[in-house]
């Protein structure tokens, strides 16, 4: 988790600072990481001029508008010097061909099948190892496992290989804060991953693999490289993100004990839960786009060639369109939709994968978890960071059975 956490940061509450820029001006010279840590970026490392943009219609004017806004031109120096061809990094109509097979690859319907043969398993493993305990510690016990065991079951990993992906998937994304292990680590993963390729397009089985390089759109398939990217980029855009979102929805839930209770009884609660889960703490709290062009947001320059940083945080918690925004509230009705996964023609291929996997981890938990509360000995979880935020700890306890 050290990888993770300095990429992420350990800002204890980030969106004061949030909501005292965004109502200072729409756009701000310079990272959003600068906001909160003083070290460099790979952008800064590469000469680029930052600007950072808050409130709801600001950041979704951003990410829709891919003629304004472009990925590959910023997106190679992070994205693509780890991953390689990602579909994260393409620009249309490169981007636009290869996302159309993607999505054919996770339609709702396929995803749906994936719940009860890869995440049901994982799930009561896991929990089959602490629940006649009666006390559990959720983050390492469960939410930093279940969700990469499931990409390994999906992947047809063994159990020595499915450790040593994750090391290097974690070790990938430190290029962002500009270490060389970075790279290196996308290297080795991306070797790992050409040979699996190999072995599945000479023998496809029902794993994810075989069904990527087999499933076809206008007659296209993906080609190797692209998915290779993919798969380098799987455990970080996958697993973490669900790890992220399950902790956190376990966070608001179990420091709301009335809120608990009432998904507890009403399961029809639990993707409300989710949603509001993932508006109050996204899994990314910002994104970065490229300007192909000089361009004002609300009166403010932002010249040709900059890299854009909008806030989903900001957006997700904009006072104008979230009454009490800071507050996590299952119940509150949504004038406005939330953006957790992005939104416009990058928005997150595999979203209904993990609202899938949050949604049966959270009713396994309810389930089996019987009388489950805090654990008053600990401190209540919080969740940390600027780039992404998770608690460290969430202590438990229940009726052992």
């Amino acid at each position: 988790m050290a990888a993770n956490r300095a990429l992420l940061g350990s800002t204890e509450d980030p969106y004061p600072l949030i909501h005292q820029k965004a109502a200072e001006g729409a756009v701000h010279a310079g990272s959003f990481r600068s906001l909160f840590d003083s070290a460099p970026d790979v952008f800064d490392a590469q000469g680029f001029k930052q600007y950072t943009v808050f409130g709801y219609d600001n950041v979704v004017k951003v990410l829709v508008d891919q003629e304004t806004y472009t990925n590959h031109e910023v997106l190679q120096h992070f994205v693509g010097r780890t991953f390689g061809a990602s579909v994260t990094q393409m620009d249309p109509p490169e981007h636009t061909k290869y996302r159309k097979i993607f999505q054919k690859a996770f339609l709702p319907q396929t995803v749906g099948k994936w719940g009860a043969k890869y995440v049901d398993p994982v799930v009561n493993r896991l929990m089959d190892g602490f629940i006649h305990r009666g006390k559990a510690e959720l983050i390492h016990e469960f939410t930093h496992l279940y969700p990469f065991q499931v990409i390994y079951t999906q992947l047809g990993l063994d159990e020595e290989q499915g450790p040593l992906i994750r090391k290097l998937a974690d070790a990938q994304l430190l290029n962002m804060i500009g270490m060389p292990q970075g790279v290196e680590a996308g290297e080795k993963l991306g070797e790992f991953f050409e040979a699996l390729i190999a072995i599945r397009r000479a023998n496809p089985g029902d794993d994810l693999v075989s069904h990527l390089a087999t499933v076809e759109a206008d007659g296209e398939r993906l080609p190797d490289d692209v998915l290779l990217g993919f798969l380098r980029q799987l455990m970080n855009a996958g697993g973490d993100t669900t790890y992220r979102g399950t902790s956190n929805l376990l966070t608001g839930l179990l420091n709301n004990p009335d809120q608990l209770e009432a998904v507890r009884q009403d399961r029809s609660l639990v993707s409300k839960a989710i949603d509001e889960a993932l508006r109050w703490e996204a899994p990314i709290l910002r994104g970065w786009r490229y300007s192909e062009k000089d361009v004002e947001i609300e009166g403010f320059r932002i010249p040709k060639g900059s890299v854009v940083i909008p806030v989903l945080a900001s957006a997700n918690r904009d006072p104008s369109k979230f009454e009490d925004p800071d507050r996590f509230n299952i119940f509150r009705e949504h004038r406005y939709r939330p953006i957790p996964f992005s939104t416009g023609p990058h928005v997150c291929i595999g979203q209904h994968l993990a609202k899938l996997e949050m949604s049966r981890a959270l009713n396994a938990i309810l389930d089996r978890l019987t009388n489950l509360r805090l654990d008053p000995g600990h401190p209540a979880p919080q969740p940390l960071g600027n780039g992404g935020r998770v608690a460290e700890h969430i202590y438990v306890e229940f009726d052992p059975s």
